[in-house]
């Protein structure tokens, strides 16, 4: 459940491009454009609008990336624009080609150079020769490592552009007005695969010093004061922390259950070989730390905590993944997401089985029959999120009442929503070009046109997700950004008394098991697998490698903070130990884990899953 990165432009701007606007303009902007792609040729009047509007603040250039595999004259005519710019006429003839993209053949490019009143003779030999191939071939693979797969893609000073290519949008994103700039500040942020992280830290770091200042008191009396919901007699009232721990954590756990929906479905986890490994390497995390807990708490009153340090926080390890960059090679990256998902799936069941007490069985029936009516409306295709949502808070309350956790309601939830196969894309593409198509039509409002354009437009991007893919990509920031800081802030702030907490039993079984447990657990049990040829270990990655990053994983934080506080409730001296562990174990399993992968892997370039290269014949 991590972000994705902006993309960045692969190779600056040089000699070798073509460049129109001075070299000291504000803003750069960079097409990779193919000059038989539509596309290309309806934006090419936007783009000189724009550097009429904008004058010397930017500078336009233009690189080749001609896709041969659905153009087949792109090659040619990117080369025809190379060889007339050897002769000064690198634009006439890019914008002759893009007008005539029905006539790309070579004796039609043949007569554009005659019109440009080109050196034919020259002009036809290098042609022939490909001279200039090899510089095509060089623009098409800088795209390439800068993520380009379409066109025509754009960066703005180096960042890739996924906004809207109409000219309005465009002068936004170069001017940068104030607005625009503060969304662009928050996408950024958002886009950086550790941002998550980063504000959980935070947010913890606030809570403990609250809780180890002269403020501790009010911090702690603030998260019991009590909060009703309802009327009268059915109102239900909760201490502040517990509408966190019971309420708002339902939705992180719903967007849990999405995440491990989508990865049993059509992510790592739906291929069963290779669904093994990761599920055998969270196996092996989940217990071995389990057992070295109950070593040392066997017998006491900590013993309920063993399920502590079987978790394992996704948001802090993919995001120390996500700073180590290349040295983290994009295919261990998604074993250890879907190693996460697996122990995140492990947690959730743990604590439904183990950590649930005073079954109300009245209680569970009702929530069965909601979930019933649940999986009815998936069958029967609603894929309006409002009566999930009723029912949902239905779920959500029977089993408040059941003695089951109530988070477990969420991934039920999650598990109802309903998804659907891949659509037609050219169909919807069709039906896109054919509405916008409708504004050129005489005798209609422009008002009406724009509406129209629009509701059929939002239709088509819904066929694009389904219902549990799009409330994934609606609740994950606030999961992230709201949700899980809050409850990092109700949930990290304990008093350290290091003669006292970070010394008991309880500590040092979550600290062992964390540190230790979840490296030998998820190493071991995957070679095992390997050993026993039920999986095979992801591509481009070693045992080492796996090992040094295992450490990652006993960073526990929120869901072993959250395992803690159903273990340990009533009893806040043992929670507070409970909480010095985690803390402890996650920043030792955090420091240790960063390092070793940093050292036991070498810096490499990603392998891109675009293999299309222009030929050179």
């Amino acid at each position: 459940m991590a972000t994705t990165t902006a993309a960045k432009l692969s190779i600056p701007v040089g000699p070798g491009d073509h460049v129109l606007g001075p070299d000291d303009a504000p803003v750069t902007l960079v097409e990779y454009g193919d000059l038989e792609c539509p596309y290309c040729r309806q934006v090419s009047p936007v783009i000189r609008e724009l550097r009429r509007r904008l004058g010397g603040r930017v500078r336009y250039v233009f690189r080749h990336f001609p896709i041969r595999s659905s153009h087949i004259h792109a090659q040619m005519a990117a080369e025809a624009a190379e060889a007339a710019g050897a002769q000064g006429k690198f634009w006439e003839m890019q914008e002759l080609l893009l007008e005539h993209q029905d006539a790309l053949d070579e004796n039609h490019i043949l007569q554009y150079a005659v019109e440009l009143d080109l050196d034919l003779e020259r002009f036809k030999r290098e042609l022939d020769e490909n001279v200039y191939a090899e510089k095509v071939k060089e623009d098409f693979q800088g795209g390439i490592r800068s993520g380009v797969n379409g066109t025509p893609s754009f960066f703005i000073n180096g960042v890739r552009y996924d906004g809207a290519w109409d000219l309005e949008s465009l002068i936004d994103a170069v001017e940068k007005p104030l607005g625009v700039q503060v969304r662009l500040l928050a996408q950024d942020f958002v886009r950086i695969e550790a941002s998550g992280g980063i504000i959980l830290l935070i947010c913890a770091i606030i809570a403990l010093l609250l809780a180890n200042s002269s403020l501790a008191e009010t911090y702690f009396h603030f998260w019991e004061t009590e909060f009703s919901i309802g009327f009268a007699e059915n109102a239900v009232s909760l201490p502040l922390i517990e509408w966190i721990n019971d309420g708002l954590m339902v939705i992180f756990f719903f967007v849990v259950g999405l995440e491990i929906k989508r990865q049993l479905t059509t992510g790592e986890l739906s291929r069963p070989r290779r669904a093994i490994m990761p599920l055998a390497a969270a196996l092996g995390g989940m217990l071995v730390p389990a057992a070295i807990y109950f070593i040392f708490n066997a017998g006491t009153p900590g013993e309920p905590g063993w399920g502590i340090p079987m978790a394992t926080d996704i948001a802090f390890t993919l995001g120390i993944l996500a700073l180590l960059g290349s040295r983290a090679p994009l295919s261990l990256k998604i074993f250890f997401t879907a190693l996460a998902i697996a122990d995140d799936l492990g947690a959730i069941l743990v604590l439904a089985i183990f950590y649930s007490s005073d079954i109300q069985w009245i209680s569970l029936l009702i929530a069965a029959v909601i979930l019933l009516v649940l999986i009815g409306f998936n069958r029967a295709r609603i894929y309006s999120p409002i009566p999930y949502a009723v029912m949902g808070i239905g779920l959500w309350f029977a089993f408040i009442q059941s003695g089951i956790h109530p988070t477990f309601a969420g991934v039920l939830l999650a598990a109802t929503i309903p998804t659907w196969g891949t659509p037609d894309t050219r169909a919807l593409l069709a039906q896109c070009v054919s509405v916008l198509d409708e504004f050129d039509a005489p005798g209609t409002v422009a008002v009406n046109r724009t509406q129209a354009a629009a509701q059929t437009l939002e239709t088509v991007a819904d066929r694009m997700q389904s219902p549990a893919l799009r409330l994934e990509h609606v609740l994950l920031p606030w999961s992230t950004y709201l949700i899980l800081p809050l409850f990092a802030l109700a949930n990290a702030g304990v008093t350290l008394e290091f003669d006292q907490s970070l010394l008991s039993m309880v500590s040092i079984g979550i600290v062992l098991g964390l540190v230790l447990g979840k490296a030998i657990g998820i190493t071991l049990f995957a070679w095992i697998a390997v050993r026993l040829r039920l999986a095979d270990l992801p591509r481009n990655v070693s045992l080492r490698q796996i090992f040094s990053a295992s450490w990652l994983a006993g960073i526990g934080f929120t869901m072993s903070l959250f395992i803690a506080g159903n273990a340990f409730r009533g009893n806040p001296e043992l929670l507070d130990e409970a909480k010095a562990g985690i803390l402890v174990a996650s920043l030792l399993a955090g420091v240790i884990g960063f390092t070793l992968t940093y050292f036991t892997t070498q810096t490499h370039e990603e392998a891109t899953h675009v293999e299309v290269v222009p030929a050179t014949d």
